[in-house]
């Protein structure tokens, strides 16, 4: 009996054309991003062969941008937002002012409309979710002073977008666009005072309502035990805000998700809600490049290559210069300002949307909505390259102590000092401060051993304070930071960091510069153990075994304590 359907087909030769490609890309040391983008370009309508369905593509993508703005609120708070609101309000909107001036220069040259030339540039003024905040996480800079400007930044860029989806087929006629009704001002200050009025009732509900009863409802499903309830109760207020989010408050599925997250962080248990949601964050975001691909026309880089390479030089170039100098010019470091203008020089999502929204109202044609697309592509593919370039660019800087650009007293991003070694001795390397890094510190502080203590999350070392312990915050795979813990002087290295491929990089480093190193690391599955080990740990600790063991021998203490029966007894009974 033939079967159809579109959704099983669609996720089968998306998932898996992009499984090939993007090993494929990683064996040609090209980011696997390329794979996923050729991948959307081979079963999209472009090109021969299968057709995947283009409209479920796009809606499974953007589950995955509501679960990666889910997780991206999990491990930032409100305090962080407010934090840097005095550089990412304004700098967001000086960038996408400038980035909307130069994107319509360059379509009033085209010889466009005004109207065309305005969506033009608004598109190219937008980042993308999901391109930046996988670049942020990667580099772990998510919680660190240049993550929260970028994160702060990209929030701003999304309410402006909101309100300018909301706002553009209400002033459709006022545009010019075929068809549509004309708008008085009075209608338009209406529709611009009821979408703000929106807007702040979501986020007065999120911090009156969701704050209180998001947490309680975690918990409460918590305390039932049931973990397959859990994750689902985590996926149902991820997207649950999301939806109400849209259809109440028109508010974007990614604004609403951020918020759930940010809300969520105040609790303990959005450690375990992040981690249930990896997997299917991580499916979802390569569903989202593939959808990009299949949106793509390659024709176009043959019959516009010179119009394709003016508007991927205004998001590479004229938007990157752009933040750099708003950075600049308020203060920031000359690597803080680099970092958040290589996030930026990337567009996305919601350029796409605004790009379809625009032909949809005959106010962009749509040759407009394939530049913006070609633009999308190349700079989502140039954007690792760029990130890796700044990556060296700050090693190099690290190594010799000095930066091209002068530092500001801006805070913790300004270009670092060479890290200095530790002048302990004989001492213990304790890598993780988390819930079990944090208990072994413990133990080993009353035993008044010396400790080092690497974490890479501020909050969680900001309390350790000892005559005979020092904290490192920072990546301890990073070669300079692992160099600097003096390991050939170490009794010993404690592993406590929960990713097994993490751990793998560290115990690797650290074996190499001291063969001899006792090394101790931390695994929950065979698999991930054998892996430590093959890097070079002297024992993985399997969480799950030593809690059995301790498990059974307690029970063994106590039955050896309780008086046994006798036959007599036994008869008896």
């Amino acid at each position: 009996m033939p079967h159809s359907s579109p959704l099983i087909t669609t996720v089968v030769a998306a998932l898996s054309l992009a499984w090939v490609l993007g090993v494929l890309a990683q064996r040609l040391r090209l980011p696997p991003i390329f794979g996923y983008l050729l991948a959307g370009i081979a079963i999209g309508p472009f090109t021969p062969g299968f057709v995947a369905d283009p409209d479920l593509a796009g809606q499974l993508a953007e589950l995955g941008v509501i679960l990666l703005m889910f997780g991206v609120g999990l491990h930032f708070s409100l305090q962080d937002l407010l934090a840097v609101r005095w550089i990412a309000i304004p700098g967001a909107v000086a960038q996408i002012a400038s980035a909307t001036l130069m994107g319509a220069a360059l379509a009033i040259w085209f010889g466009w409309e005004p109207a065309a030339a305005l969506i033009f540039g608004l598109a190219l003024s937008v980042a993308s979710t999901v391109v930046l905040l996988r670049a942020l996480q990667e580099r772990r800079l998510v919680q660190t002073e240049r993550g929260r400007i970028a994160v702060g930044w990209l929030v701003v860029e999304d309410i402006v977008m909101v309100l300018t989806l909301v706002l553009l087929p209400a002033l459709a006629g006022l545009l010019g666009a075929g068809g549509a009704s004309q708008m008085g001002f009075a209608g338009i200050v209406e529709t611009l005072g009821v979408t703000v009025a929106k807007l702040a009732a979501f986020v007065a509900m999120m911090l009156i309502v969701g704050k209180r009863l998001i947490p309680w409802i975690l918990h409460y499903v918590a305390y039932t035990g049931s973990r397959e309830l859990f994750r689902l109760s985590v996926f149902v207020l991820a997207l649950g805000t999301a939806f109400i989010a849209a259809a109440l408050f028109d508010v974007s599925f990614a604004l609403g998700a951020f918020f759930a997250g940010m809300m969520l962080s105040e609790s303990e248990l959005s450690h375990q809600a992040a981690q249930e949601t990896l997997p299917l964050r991580d499916a979802f975001a390569v569903l989202f490049f593939v959808s990009v691909g299949m949106l793509f026309n390659p024709s176009v880089l043959v019959e516009e290559p010179l119009a394709i390479l003016a508007t991927v030089a205004i998001i590479l170039i004229g938007k990157s210069v752009a933040a750099y100098g708003i950075m600049r010019l308020a203060g920031y470091s000359g690597t803080t300002a680099l970092t958040i203008s290589v996030s930026l020089a990337q567009i996305g999502e919601f350029s796409f949307i605004l790009a379809n929204l625009g032909v949809g109202l005959q106010l962009l044609p749509e040759a407009g909505r394939d530049l913006i697309l070609g633009g999308a592509i190349v700079s989502i593919l140039v954007n690792p390259l760029l990130f890796a370039a700044l990556d060296r660019f700050h090693g190099r800087a690290d190594r010799t102590g000095t930066d091209e650009s002068a530092p500001s007293d801006s805070g913790e991003d300004t270009p670092r000092e060479p890290i200095q070694p530790t002048d302990l001795m004989d001492h213990v390397v304790l890598v993780g401060h988390g819930r079990v890094g944090g208990y072994i510190s413990s133990v080993l502080r009353q035993a008044h051993m010396p400790l080092l203590i690497i974490e890479d999350k501020q909050d969680m070392i900001a309390s350790v304070d000892g005559d005979d312990v020092v904290a490192m915050a920072g990546n301890a795979a990073d070669p300079e930071l692992i160099s600097a813990a003096n390991l050939t002087k170490a009794r010993g290295l404690l592993v406590a960091v929960a990713d097994a491929f993490e751990g793998g990089q560290i115990v690797q480093q650290a074996r190499a510069i001291n063969p001899s190193l006792l090394i101790v690391a931390r695994a929950h599955s065979d698999a991930e153990a054998d892996h430590l080990m093959m890097h070079g740990a002297t024992l993985a600790v399997r969480a799950e075994h030593e809690t059995a063991k301790a498990m059974v021998a307690e029970l063994m203490t106590k039955l050896d304590d309780k008086p046994r029966p006798t036959q007599r007894d036994r008869d008896c009974s």
